[in-house]
């Protein structure tokens, strides 16, 4: 009975695969395309502006992409959102084997490492479109007391084949040659486009009769008509913009504090994986027991000690502890405030809402990503490359050890 969504619908099994098959071609290019960026360039704002520019789109596209996804059939838009980066992780093995010679640290070619930012932010515009469709798609195919099972199980097989298969492997393909974790990503994407295709979704409405100014204000209003909503967005916006600043110089802090090589870095991901898969298959159990309210105050709370283990450590054992904790608790946070979200909006709003709390809790992390490499930078000269890759966690502790008090003193929901 506990499997009855995976073994009894169809069209969930479906998404739950095309995710799964998605989330992998995730995991592999969130371990490659950083190591490739650090093949060309040493440089922590050049990395950052790797990073910058697939995260950009989120500010840029979240607020549009609510109004496409409640105007447009939401499973095309998932099918071209991967179909277009299939097409994108194959213009980067033509760069890759266009290279004379890497690592190039030397004699960089800034061609390379433009079009390496400009194949980020398609891939990131690309992401933006697929992932409102994608969560708008859910309550549409299970039933609303079904959905934190649902998001769980979701949640927790992307984190299996997105962090705890897919780096490992990117790190094995990079070891064979660089560009086959881009080819690998290639198949991913294709089948995954696939799999969305054979989804059936119920039919609805997808005449929006204000025009486009308009129909993406109804999704503003009713985000300021519920404040516990767009509390929550602004507070996972800070989230994420320090945990994006953390992840941006991870590479680096793996590399130069921890002395790994891309296979260990891989590996190291794989403990945030394993932190994710238990926070996604417990949360839904944990959320019953704890509330939201107090499921959302552990999380925070977890946030600060994680970071506060990277950035006063430079322990592989306790980088991988923190990573682990960190997705547990993300997970947990997600679990909740998603299924929340997922109940309370209208159907022919949850596009444009989503979109709209995706720009406050996503539009951060450009800012976020570029202003862990400035502060890597600054620091440097100051207390040593070694003390500056410390730096963003402990800036990321103390952020959320502020939003932990917002929280305590500000945070109330009505049942949904």
């Amino acid at each position: 009975m506990k499997n009855s969504l995976i073994s009894k619908n169809r069209d969930y099994r479906l998404l739950l695969s095309a995710s799964s098959v998605s989330n992998l071609g995730d995991g592999i290019a969130m371990v490659a395309l950083p190591w490739l960026t650090t093949m060309l360039t040493s440089d922590p704002l050049l990395i950052a502006g790797v990073a910058t520019a697939q995260r950009l789109p989120w500010l840029l596209f979240a607020l549009p992409a609510g109004v496409w996804t409640d105007r447009m059939d939401r499973r095309l838009l998932m099918v071209r959102a991967d179909l277009v980066r299939v097409a994108l992780m194959a213009f980067t093995i033509l760069m890759v084997v266009s290279q004379p010679s890497l690592p190039a640290l030397e004699n960089s070619s800034s061609a390379a490492i433009l079009s390496l930012m400009l194949i980020a932010f398609l891939f990131g515009s690309a992401e933006v479109i697929r992932d409102n469709a994608a969560q708008t798609v859910l309550p549409a195919i299970v039933a609303h007391q079904d959905l934190e099972r649902a998001n769980g199980q979701m949640w927790s097989a992307e984190q299996i084949t997105g962090q705890f298969i897919g780096p490992p492997l990117a790190g094995l393909l990079i070891a064979t040659s660089v560009a086959m974790p881009f080819g690998f990503d290639v198949s991913a994407y294709a089948f995954s486009a696939l799999l969305v295709w054979m989804i059936a979704l119920p039919p609805r409405n997808l005449a929006i009769t204000t025009r486009f100014l308009p129909a993406l204000m109804e999704g503003l209003a009713w985000m300021r008509q519920n404040p516990p909503i767009l509390r929550l967005a602004v507070m996972l916006g800070a989230i994420n913009a320090v945990f994006i600043g953390g992840m941006t110089v991870l590479v680096l802090y793996a590399q130069e504090v921890l002395g790994l090589s891309a296979t260990g870095y891989g590996l190291l991901l794989t403990f945030g994986a394993m932190g994710g898969v238990a926070g996604g298959l417990l949360a839904p159990a944990l959320a019953l027991r704890l509330g939201m309210r107090c499921s959302l105050l552990t999380a925070i709370g977890a946030f600060v000690v994680i970071n506060l283990m990277l950035g006063l450590f430079g322990s592989t054992v306790l980088t991988g502890l923190a990573l682990f904790i960190e997705a547990a608790a993300g997970m947990l946070w997600n679990v909740v405030t998603v299924s929340y979200r997922q109940r309370l909006i209208p159907d022919d709003l949850l596009g444009r809402v989503n979109s709209v709390y995706r720009f406050f809790g996503w539009g951060g992390m450009p800012f976020g990503a570029m202003g862990a490499g400035a502060l890597v930078t600054t620091l440097t000269p100051a207390i040593g490359r070694s003390g500056a890759l410390h730096a963003p966690y402990l800036f990321a502790a103390a952020i959320c050890s502020l939003l932990a008090v917002f929280a305590a003193l500000r945070l109330r929901f009505d049942r949904a």
